[in-house]
């Protein structure tokens, strides 16, 4: 099995010959603005224009945890918004109980089907660590999905750390 490449380096600019896709966590709500997709808003605008549309149109669609829409920014990428975090995170203040947003079974459905897209379009996968930052997962819980969706499927992931 082929292993993830971790590199220093800014996710919304995947490096590499070939078809690539840009994968990140959204929420359920419909509320893009903190975190990856700021950067990502800032290079290229059309994922979130289309996930707001996805959010707006949610009864005659798919929307929900699991989904996953793409993007094409440009011939070669493409960005897979998908839905891995049930609401989001609130302040620190009382809300110790509170279980965090990410629904790590969320983020397996959907990776299980970028994996599927990544074979047919023989594409490499670029991340930030997904679900590790606004989410509130851990990264020894999502590198185990990886490995069971994409690697195990022979797709390469690069995750991006930034300088």
């Amino acid at each position: 099995m082929i292993e993830v490449k971790y590199m220093i380096g800014d996710a919304t600019a995947p490096v590499g010959p070939g078809n690539k896709i840009i994968c990140h966590v959204c929420n359920d709500i419909g509320v893009w603005g903190k975190g990856f997709v700021l950067a990502l808003s800032k290079r290229c605008p059309q994922p979130e224009a289309a996930y707001r549309q996805w959010h707006k149109d949610r009864g005659s669609n798919n929307f929900g945890l699991g989904a996953v829409q793409w993007v094409e920014v440009t011939p070669e990428i493409r960005v897979a918004n998908l839905i891995g975090q049930h609401g989001i995170k609130h302040g620190s203040t009382g809300n110790q109980d509170r279980q965090p947003p990410i629904r790590y079974e969320a983020i397996e459905a959907g990776l299980t089907l970028v994996a599927q897209t990544a074979m047919e379009k023989q594409a490499s996968v670029h991340m930030p660590r997904i679900g590790c930052g606004l989410a509130g997962g851990t990264w020894d819980q999502i590198e185990p999905i990886l490995r069971r969706t994409l690697l195990a499927k022979d797709v390469q992931v690069f995750v991006y750390d930034l300088p």
